[in-house]
């Protein structure tokens, strides 16, 4: 057995922690670029803070998911502003244009001398700007990924910029910055953490240490997402998913993702579609295909195994199996009120090209079984 495990140097976790954020900046400098989502008004518990801390404050608003011309717009604010500091501050899309920014914003050049897929793909050698990620909903993980997904809709696909050095230094997450998420945003990136949290757990790169991290996240998702989603404020169920979505990231992070990211990452280049909208609609439909490939092709793998392993942690009942977990997520995706995929103007013309899209993405590489091209067709057909 071999495996490594990576996460960010140092993570804090608790409600009411944001109003602790000076005790952990005290060495970024005086000058931070502090980045927020397009509500600018839901920035102002941080920026209050950094305002007892003595700071000087740069601001750089994110309104939707990050594209490759809008990090290159942050990354020329950073160095021309001598940022000493980055702060993000917000759901997924913030988190990573923070990491994007920290990371480019050291290493000379342009920023498509560093993407993948699209550039020239050379590694980020100079260590970032010292970055401060604090999640504001329970979704993505990415305050503890070494990745920053980027749009570039001019080539309709998106594209990751990778890189040990994108960890954030600090991690600050605070349960009580999610209570005023609304509902559908609360599914979708709630039911983006439970991908998050199965794909790695059957991955083919699983190990115990991200085991133990979908084996606790798991639960705490089927006990807390509902009700986060129906009371908003319940604090205890927001601590649930703020977790579960931490467990997520560091999972996935060291042991891969499947056929729903793999999925996920072309239908965001092509589509305006959000990501964890897409991850909900897609979910139950992966599960099923690949637990009949697997049924077929491979009934002697330990994926199976782990399948059935996820009725009982879902439904919370001890002799649940691999169709009861799939069917448990069928009927959360209904009680949540979950998008098909039709809603973002998919249609079967599409499905061809989705295909050999995603038979080429990363993700696709830790599926627990390689699904053939009708196999995945057949799941986009499903999901519309």
């Amino acid at each position: 057995m071999q495996f490594e495990f990576a996460t960010s140097s140092r993570i804090a976790f608790g409600a009411g922690i944001l109003q602790r954020v000076s005790e952990f900046l005290g060495d970024f400098g005086p000058r931070l670029l502090v980045i927020g989502g397009k509500d600018r008004d839901r920035s102002k518990p941080l920026t209050e803070q950094l305002d007892k801390l003595g700071v000087e404050q740069i601001g750089f608003q994110v309104a939707g998911e990050p594209t490759v011309d809008l990090i290159d717009r942050g990354v020329r604010l950073a160095r021309n502003s001598g940022a000493t500091g980055v702060v993000g501050f917000g759901g997924g899309s913030v988190i990573d244009s923070a990491k994007a920014i920290a990371g480019l914003a050291t290493n000379r050049g342009e920023i498509g001398d560093y993407l993948e897929v699209i550039g020239k793909a050379k590694p980020l050698e100079t260590p970032a700007l010292p970055l401060c990620a604090i999640p504001t909903t329970a979704g993505t993980g990415a305050e503890v990924t070494k990745n920053a997904v980027l749009g570039a809709p001019e080539h309709r696909v998106k594209v990751s910029l990778r890189s040990a050095i994108l960890l954030p230094r600090i991690v600050l997450i605070d349960p009580e910055t999610t209570l005023l998420l609304p509902p559908q945003v609360t599914a979708s990136t709630g039911l983006d953490t439970l991908t998050q949290l199965i794909e790695p757990y059957v991955s083919i790169r699983a190990n115990p240490i991200t085991d133990t991290f979908c084996l606790s996240g798991i639960p705490r998702v089927a006990r807390g997402l509902s009700q986060a989603f129906f009371d908003g404020h319940d604090l205890s169920a927001r601590s649930d998913m703020s977790l579960a979505s931490l467990f997520g990231g560091m999972a996935l992070a060291n042991a891969g993702l499947g056929a729903v990211h793999g999925f996920a990452g072309p239908i965001g280049g092509m589509f305006d579609a959000p990501h964890g909208a897409v991850c909900a609609a897609l979910l139950p439909d992966v599960m099923e295909m690949n637990i009949r490939a697997l049924r077929r092709r491979m009934p002697q793998s330990d994926a199976l195994r782990r399948y059935d392993a996820l009725g009982p942690l879902l439904s919370n009942k001890p002799t649940a199996k691999a169709d009861d977990a799939v069917k448990w997520v069928r009927d959360l995706c209904r009680t949540l009120n979950v998008a098909s995929l039709g809603k973002f103007g998919i249609r079967d013309e599409h499905i061809k090209e989705l295909v050999e899209k995603a038979q080429r993405a990363s993700s696709m590489k830790a599926n627990p079984i390689l699904l053939e091209a009708d196999e995945l067709a057949e799941i986009l057909r499903a999901a519309l």
